[in-house]
């Protein structure tokens, strides 16, 4: 057995309370996150308390609906465990579930305040997909969401740097960093959707074309995980990001046929 020691999980400690590069690398991509939002916002005629009095409550409502989601379907263990669902430190929380709570939580923000959904959605989408390429690395720091062992040798073929190899040495064996794969993936569709702002699309495209380029990524790279939420032997990562996919491009034809999309991206107005 090779004797490589691990990344600390803990960034620092204050008055005993352990802080976790997993805290601080989430953190991290919200922060940059919401200041690509409201640069964008101010812009394209947002207030610019807007983005940040919708953070307030898409942040732990996201968080809220992210775990409910993960122990929906790990409830063969948490319906004998109900005292471990708050325990959210303990890890276990989806992507999926946290998009369906900010995406609700937009809804209804934007409808109490006079704002277009779509409009907000679109300057929206850069900004999560860079904050998902960022988190990412929290997984890493955590040697968590990785994919099956691979050799040395094949994590040395693809050239990454020492310490990613390092880091994917995890109880005896090596795995595919697919931590990397998928932030990489969304680092690519960060830089497209800041493209898409430029072809001037109509409203609500440049924020299905993140669902469609995030979906066909996550697709791709969750067959390769091995701590994927199963629904008998499919995995639900995996369903729902084809239905996604279909979704998303069903609804960018319906509303150019229907007119619902008659407004660009860079028009004024809510």
């Amino acid at each position: 057995m090779e004797n490589i020691q691990p990344i600390d999980p803990i960034a620092f400690s204050i008055g005993g309370l352990d802080v976790r590069w997993y805290g601080v690398i989430i953190g991290t991509g919200l922060i940059l996150a919401l200041i690509l939002a409201i640069r964008e916002g101010n812009r394209r005629g947002l207030g610019k308390d807007d983005f940040p009095d919708l953070m307030l409550w898409a942040i732990p409502i996201s968080i809220i609906s992210a775990r409910i989601y993960y122990v929906i379907f790990e409830w063969d263990y948490y319906g004998s465990h109900l005292g471990d669902i708050p325990k959210i430190w303990h890890g276990g929380i989806a992507i999926h579930g946290a998009l369906i709570g900010a995406i609700i939580t937009t809804y209804i923000f934007t409808k109490n305040k006079g704002i277009s959904f779509w409009k907000m959605a679109d300057i929206a989408a850069p900004s999560i997909i860079l904050g998902q390429a960022i988190g990412r690395w929290g997984n890493f720091m955590n040697q968590e969401a990785h994919g099956r062992e691979v050799s040395r040798s094949f994590l040395e073929g693809l050239h990454l740097p020492q310490f990613i190899i390092d880091q994917m040495y995890i109880n005896g064996a090596y795995y595919h960093p697919t931590f990397l794969y998928e932030s990489l993936w969304n680092i690519v569709g960060f830089i497209i959707l800041m493209l898409l702002r430029r072809v001037n699309l109509r409203r609500g495209e440049i924020f299905f074309s993140y669902i469609i380029w995030y979906s066909i990524g996550r697709f791709f790279i969750e067959g390769m995980r091995t701590d994927s939420l199963m629904v008998g032997d499919l995995r639900m990562a995996q369903l729902i990001s084809l239905a996604l996919i279909v979704v998303s491009i069903l609804a960018v034809i319906y509303r150019r046929k229907s007119g619902l999309a008659s407004e660009r991206y860079l028009e004024s107005g809510n």
